[in-house]
């Protein structure tokens, strides 16, 4: 059973609603959770098989903690109460007025947009973006993205989109092999940060890329990506294969969000995958 949304950020939602489209119409709190993807995930199948169902795009869960939040490839999103945000919005890519594959190719591209561009708004800060989905501030790591799909029963096609956010906003007592690598705003800052007008913010900014994206104002977002990418060009970048690890410079990104990097054997394109930067990587 969920809880109900804060005060504080209620006001702040709706200060921003204007901005938001249909984007947080429906909002589901909870104090503690398991993971605001898996619950936003189990909303968006029960649509799936209403017999009329009713549109759940632009739902939004948001917890204040998460006993088993997750990231890419399965690792553990420390969630602790009262230090970041842990959302998940559902979306329908596959609604682009054109290039569907590639509006869904570039979801991940254009929410990291969209959250650098809030936390900047906000707080000033100008986080950098690590190829496909972190948010940087001096290379550690601020915020992490995950999308994770959902099937139509039957034809298997995409349904929707579980589009999740965890973003580090007070300072925690991080476990140790995280204390070295990430970040939190008020540790950038030197002060404290309202989460809820971060939170609020992510938001709005989300449903204005999201937009973009739906509208296929695809170079638009990439152009965006590239002024804040991190290491997009001219860094040593090493990443895993079933034949061993490969490596090479980077090229920067194509049309569909992919990474390009130049090795011995000519120009490589990942679009998935765990990839390693150089020390000497910089933003470009």
């Amino acid at each position: 059973m969920s809880d109900p949304l804060p005060t504080e950020l209620r006001h702040a939602i709706e200060a921003r609603r204007d901005r938001l489209g249909p984007l947080a119409s429906r909002i589901v709190y909870f104090e503690t959770t398991g993971s605001t993807n898996d619950v936003a995930a189990s909303l968006a199948s029960a649509d799936r098989l209403e017999a009329s169902p009713t549109d759940v795009e632009g739902l939004v869960v948001i917890a204040d903690a998460q006993t088993a939040g997750r990231g890419r490839r399965g690792r553990t999103w420390f969630s602790p109460p009262g230090a970041g945000l842990y959302v998940s919005v559902v979306l329908r890519p596959g609604r682009a007025r054109e290039s569907v594959e590639r509006a869904i190719a570039l979801l991940t591209i254009s929410a990291g947009v969209a959250l650098a561009e809030a936390v900047e708004r906000v707080t000033g800060l100008s986080p950098a973006i690590k190829w496909p989905n972190d948010l940087l501030v001096e290379r550690r790591k601020l915020a992490g993205i995950l999308a994770e799909g959902v099937a139509s029963p039957g034809s298997g096609a995409l349904h929707a989109v579980v589009l999740g956010f965890g973003l580090n906003v007070m300072s925690a007592a991080y476990p140790p092999e995280l204390s070295t690598i990430v970040t939190s705003l008020d540790s950038e800052l030197g002060r404290g940060v309202d989460r809820a007008e971060v939170c609020a913010e992510a938001l709005a900014s989300l449903a204005e890329r999201y937009r973009d994206l739906l509208d296929a104002r695809y170079d638009a977002i990439l152009d965006a990506w590239r002024a804040r990418a991190f290491g997009s060009r001219g860094a040593k970048v090493e990443w895993d294969t079933p034949a061993g690890v490969r490596t090479g410079v980077t090229e920067g990104v194509d049309a569909m969000g992919a990474l390009l990097v130049r090795t011995g054997e000519g120009l490589e394109r990942i679009v998935a995958g765990e990839v390693r930067w150089g020390l000497h990587a910089a933003r470009y």
